[in-house]
């Protein structure tokens, strides 16, 4: 989840937000667009699990993308935190809070 994340955020540039596919300001305009796939291979590619990784972490740590070393010590003292063992377990996590 850390690679992942860290990868979406050193190449924010590969990536749309949210707010470029509809003007309304939504709880998840933080969040990056996820484009719609139906092929295996492509749902668990680096691209794909990426952008759903990053979408799930809270908005304070989305914010701070920016500043890439602040974004990984914060990502780092969350995943310690909250102690995750597996991506399902993170996912579920997430869909709670």
């Amino acid at each position: 989840m850390l690679s992942l994340s860290l990868f979406v955020v050193k190449n924010l540039n590969m990536f749309k937000p949210n707010p470029m596919f509809h003007s309304i300001n939504t709880r998840h305009c933080s969040d990056l667009h996820q484009p719609p796939v139906k092929l295996t291979k492509v749902q668990k590619g680096v691209y794909y699990s990426g952008i759903k990784v990053f979408n799930c972490l809270p908005n304070n740590i989305k914010s701070l993308s920016n500043d890439v070393r602040k974004f990984k010590l914060a990502l780092k003292a969350f995943l310690l935190d909250g102690s995750f063992y597996t991506i399902q377990e993170f996912f579920e996590w997430s869909s709670i809070h």
